[in-house]
């Protein structure tokens, strides 16, 4: 599955170009983008790979590209969305027939293996996705490219609009949670569901409720509660 979501990001969600220029939300660098036609634009011959591995442009010591440049990542993540929007619920069709027929029979495999996890799952993120008062948001440590990809290779891109997907490698959970927070006002209940320690330490510091998943049984208490209305 790792070797599909990275070969799914460098095929299709430009991972090559935007490994060293991670951002935290695929909107991040919107305010770069002309809003030109990308129809007939070709993303392979536009220099953006060249400048970008010559001039270090993405480091984390803030050096940025010219206004030209920055135009051309924005395209690349204006692309990114188009793609994930299309195929949030049709991942298949993005693949291609074989690469389809490898990942559906891997799934399956998953599936198997780990007892129904993903399924058990996106019962819960489904049941909140459908209601018309709550959003399902994803922090991950996890590049937010890849992320995209992997997001869309479980199936769960109907359960997390993009815009609800914040990746956290540069700025760690607890700021993802700010942001969050800023974005969606502090009168709104959060709970976070996670298994990790960083992600349950922002929550208590932002005193909200934490879902602890380690278990199947978690998992299904979640669902119950869900489907209760005590959640």
């Amino acid at each position: 599955m790792e070797e599909m979501i990275f070969n799914l990001a460098d095929t299709h969600l430009f991972f090559n170009d935007l490994e060293e220029c991670d951002q935290v939300h695929i909107d991040d660098v919107s305010s770069d983008d002309n809003g030109q036609d990308l129809s007939t634009y070709s993303f392979a011959t536009d220099g953006f790979h060249a400048a970008a591995s010559s001039a270090n442009l993405c480091l984390p010591t803030g050096v940025r590209g010219g206004v030209d440049w920055m135009r051309k990542l924005a395209f690349r993540y204006r692309r990114v969305k188009e793609l994930y929007n299309t195929y949030k619920n049709n991942i298949g069709g993005l693949l291609g027939p074989a690469k389809r027929d490898a990942w559906l029979q891997l799934r399956a495999e998953i599936e198997a293996l780990t007892d129904s996890w993903l399924t058990n799952a996106l019962k819960s993120l489904s049941i909140i996705s459908t209601r018309s008062n709550c959003v399902n948001v994803l922090v991950t440590t996890t590049q937010l490219i890849p992320a995209l990809a992997k997001v869309l290779l479980y199936s769960l891109g109907g359960a997390f609009p993009i815009e609800n997907i914040y990746s956290a490698t540069k700025i760690g959970k607890e700021s993802c949670f700010e942001r969050i927070m800023q974005r969606f006002g502090r009168k709104v209940v959060y709970v976070v569901i996670g298994d990790g320690v960083e992600e349950e330490q922002a929550a208590k510091k932002h005193n909200m409720p934490f879902w602890r998943i380690s278990s199947h049984s978690d998992l299904l208490a979640l669902h119950q509660a869900l489907e209760l209305e005590y959640l």
